[in-house]
């Protein structure tokens, strides 16, 4: 963050009382002579501490406020007088405004003199000469380390989105004013529920945002599109903005190699990589470890496991291979685990290898099997591929797309595990072949079923369209290789731009555009299940369908359709 940050920047770190010594020590490490303040903020109310056992009550957060370098860009910070100071400070004078008055010991004659020809001099019964400030005119009380004025977001505040660790949107409104201006970029690289981006639109700042979750990237994207809506609604300016997946890049870093070795080497420490990335995945999916296969790799109780290509989608040839010697070897049991899977494999492929007597799973590798918490704490969960159905619809030029169907297959726990092991007057929640299911016992120990998905649109919480999916190719920065053309993700693209030591290519894929959306809100849990008709130009072109379904996972759906012809 130290290298992104402008050279008149400012970091601001929010922690609570676990790690704040912690973290000032590394941040003066990494920003020396950088401490400015230490802000205390109190999240409840005076009175809204409670009582605990053997300390005091925890009702403060700590904001490190830290620069890069001495000059940095600050605007001064402001908040409204309280009642109380009012009443004790200011009075009224002979044309009713509110006034309090100061001694001008520390004023220079030029300013004096300033201040009397605004009016704003007072002179007292003693003949003293005395500086007025009306109320109307104060800015208000200057901010200090101790902000008490803005209180937790609650269960009834029209910002709240259900995230847990949201933050007010007044706490960051004030840091983004005293710390930048108009036109300037802020970054939150934690964002969650994106309080500081929505912050930073309605400013009119820049922004970048990110985060390791897919649900808080969800509740972010859902949120700034409300924020592009409200101040459209307004009549002011608001910007576009990109959702970029990160992931695969992640994977080429993790079996990156030395380009300073031989090919000998390079092929030995690439092979030590992906065998170690093989364990990681597998370690995550707590599946064993087996040989003398062609195509798997593991057994988790009954079923045997594939792992899928490191930095390419798993192919229709690929799982062909797995069926082949399913059949060879009377294997009826399959899970094929992978990052990506070619568009339109699923669920024909599934259906073929039924009909040969093989149970056969598809499932995400999700990016959390790089948290090496997640994965110790048996946190990451694989989820089953889910599939689209749409239909479009044509008006001249025109086309509008109606999703039609959306199917998972998701499995968590198990119904008979759970009744089991339920206790009496106890429920849980249960995902079983695509059905969220509430288990209840009574304390008579009587056991009961609700299936809370009662149909597919009960799955969707977001959807959009974009109507010409290959019209904006995904194009990356990279360090120039001497003598030999940029390889990613195994595509091969000429240079684009050439700017010092770095040359920008193409990835092979494209950058999805939400051109048009639907989506729950709290308040509004209705879904659109076709778009508005957009104008095309004629010709042959892919449309991308993006389903985000009530966990945050994304599936997308690509379709050729000819504009202005026969479909």
């Amino acid at each position: 963050m130290r290298d992104l940050l402008a050279d008149d920047g400012s970091i601001y770190v929010h922690c609570d009382w676990r790690l704040n010594s912690h973290i000032r020590l590394v941040l003066d490490e990494i920003f020396p002579k950088g401490y400015r303040n230490e802000v205390f903020w109190r999240r409840q109310p005076v009175r809204g501490a409670k009582a605990t056992s053997k300390q005091y009550a925890r009702n403060t957060d700590v904001l490190l406020f830290y620069v890069k370098f001495e000059s940095y860009l600050w605007n001064n910070a402001y908040k409204p007088y309280s009642p109380e100071f009012i009443k004790d400070k200011f009075r009224g004078g002979p044309d009713g405004r509110l006034f309090r008055d100061s001694d001008l010991g520390d004023y220079s004659q030029k300013s004096i003199e300033q201040f009397e020809k605004e009016g704003k001099i007072y002179i007292t019964s003693s003949g003293k000469k005395r500086l007025i400030r009306y109320l109307d005119e104060e800015k208000g009380e200057a901010v200090g380390t101790i902000w008490d004025d803005i209180p937790e977001v609650n269960s009834m505040a029209v910002e709240r989105v259900n995230y847990p660790t949201q933050k007010p949107e007044r706490l960051l409104e004030r840091i983004i004013k005293a710390s930048s201006n108009e036109g300037d970029i802020v970054a939150d690289f934690f964002c969650g529920s994106g309080t500081t981006l929505a912050v930073a639109e309605k400013l009119g700042r820049k922004w970048i945002g990110s985060d390791l979750g897919k649900f808080a990237i969800h509740t972010t994207r859902k949120r700034m599109i409300g924020v592009q809506r409200e101040l459209k609604k307004s009549g002011k300016n608001y910007r576009a903005f990109e959702i970029l997946n990160l992931g695969k890049y992640e994977r080429q870093h993790y079996i990156g190699v030395n380009p300073d070795l031989r090919d000998e080497q390079k092929q030995k420490q690439l092979a030590k990589k992906e065998e170690d990335f093989l364990n990681l995945i597998l370690h995550a999916y707590r599946a064993e470890k087996i040989t003398g296969f062609k195509t798997f790799h593991a057994r988790k109780a009954s079923r045997l496991v594939a792992v899928g290509p490191i930095n390419l989608p798993v192919t229709r040839l690929f799982v062909e291979e797995i069926i082949l010697e399913c059949r060879q070897k009377r294997i009826t049991k399959v899970d094929v685990l992978a990052f990506e899977f070619e568009m339109g494999l699923f669920p024909n492929i599934q259906e073929e290898a039924k009909n040969k007597g093989i149970d056969l799973a598809l499932k995400y590798i999700p990016r959390d099997v790089f948290d090496k918490r997640a994965v110790e704490k048996n946190q990451v969960v694989f989820h089953d591929v889910s599939y689209i159905e749409v239909r479009p619809h044509f008006k001249g030029n025109s086309l509008a797309v109606e999703l039609t169907d959306f199917s998972v297959f998701y499995n968590q726990d198990s119904i008979a595990h759970v009744e089991t092991n339920l206790k009496n007057g106890r429920h849980k929640i249960v995902i079983e072949s695509g059905q969220i299911i509430k288990v209840s016992k009574d304390k008579a120990g009587i056991t009961s079923r609700c299936v809370l998905t009662k149909k597919w649109t009960d799955w969707i919480d977001y959807w959009s369209v974009d109507f010409d999916f290959e019209s904006k190719r995904e194009i990356v920065r990279v360090k120039k290789v001497p003598g030999a053309q940029q390889r990613l993700n195994g595509t091969t693209e000429a240079v684009q731009l050439k700017i010092d030591d770095f040359e920008e290519v193409w990835t092979g894929d494209f950058v999805f555009e939400n051109e048009w959306q639907s989506f729950r809100t709290k308040k509004d849990r209705s879904l659109e299940l076709r778009s508005i008709f957009h104008e095309c130009a004629p010709g042959r072109r892919k449309i991308a369908v993006k389903v985000v379904d009530i966990f945050g996972n994304d599936t997308m759906k690509i379709i050729e359709v000819t504009i202005g012809g026969k479909n």
